[in-house]
């Protein structure tokens, strides 16, 4: 049985003499980095009670479980929205607009993670509510068309139609056209990422990049996977269970529009905000994408938490590292 929100933040109190008393001793360290006490406790967890992995065994399955345990640990933060539709590449799509009291002109257009299968605004309503209160500026959540229903392009065409749109219609959301940054976590990362190499011309592109713990390439499986590939929430397996999912073609893999960062020329995109975690897979090649946009004279931030894992944002409501985390992505968004 899933555990309530209340529940699951008690848990996180366990004082450290029970912990040790239930298996949870050592410290876990690799290359180096000490995976976080909290977060090390909050996965013991997990293998007590035998918690279903993130995917598995239907896609039905894997959203009804998602939308479930992302709540558990999530951020609390109250912050009044609206539901809307924006228009994307094939139709309407719906929306969430989030306006915290006191929000200045800019917009942050926020693509939500779950491997392009799972999320959706509700997952990640708690995140989006943290992330506009903390920097005092609009959020637009875009619920675009999950795989694999409408598999690979649709997820990008929609969040650049999105953007497009966005632009459009910055008078109606009350914001200023040239302050709209994009950002996402995860897949949703992944989105962000191809906006703002997609939407460079014609007409004015992102402010800002925001990206959380993104995905950025099919095809290299940098050594964060191996490392990292088992035992730390987001597995190897959960990635390819994604990738065949989103992908209907294994040559779709190297299209800039699923990996961004195979993209050859980074050249004048806006500055970003790359936020990766110690002990995710997806490591590697989010950091990686930072040094390339340094390289080709971009303002990036590389931001590692060494002691976090895939997926920290969903955390920040009873994991202190995770919180700070969160508290930087909301300062690198107000500091636009």
């Amino acid at each position: 049985m899933t555990p309530s929100p209340r529940a699951a933040r008690l848990s996180m109190r366990t004082p450290r003499f029970l912990r040790a008393a239930l298996g949870c001793r050592r410290p876990v360290v690799r290359e180096g980095q000490t995976l976080d006490r909290h977060v090390q406790w909050l996965l013991h967890l997990d293998h007590m009670m035998g918690t279903p992995p993130l995917t598995g065994p239907s896609v039905e399955a894997s959203r009804a479980g998602f939308r479930t345990t992302s709540r558990l640990l999530a951020p609390r933060d109250a912050c009044p929205s609206e539901d809307r539709t924006v228009e994307g590449a094939a139709g309407p799509l719906p929306a969430r607009l989030y306006v915290p009291p006191g929000a200045d002109s800019g917009l942050l257009l926020f693509f939500h993670g779950g491997g392009w299968v799972i999320g959706d605004l509700e997952t990640h309503d708690s995140v989006c509510k943290a992330l506009a209160v903390r920097a005092g500026r609009r959020v637009l959540a875009v619920d675009y068309r999950l795989a694999p229903e409408h598999p690979f392009p649709a997820a990008a065409d929609d969040a650049l139609a999105a953007f497009r749109w966005a632009v459009d219609h910055a008078s109606e959301l009350g914001v200023d056209p040239t302050r709209i940054a994009v950002g996402g976590d995860s897949a949703g990362g992944n989105l962000a990422a191809t906006v703002a190499q997609r939407a460079r011309q014609p007409g004015p592109g992102p402010c800002f990049q925001l990206l959380l713990y993104p995905g950025m390439d099919f095809v290299d499986k940098a050594p964060s996977h191996e490392t990292f590939g088992k035992g730390f929430l987001l597995t190897s397996e959960d990635i390819r269970w994604f990738q065949n999912h989103y992908l209907s073609d294994p040559a779709q893999a190297s299209d800039p529009k699923a990996s961004p960062g195979r993209a050859k020329d980074l050249s004048g995109l806006a500055p970003a905000c790359v936020m990766t975690a110690g002990y995710d897979p997806l490591r590697d090649e989010g950091r990686s994408y930072a040094r390339r946009l340094q390289a080709a004279g971009v303002a990036a931030e590389d931001r590692c938490y060494p002691g976090l894992v895939h997926g920290f944002m969903h955390l920040a409501g009873a994991i202190p590292a995770a919180a700070a985390a969160l508290e930087d992505a909301a300062q690198a968004l107000r500091r636009v």
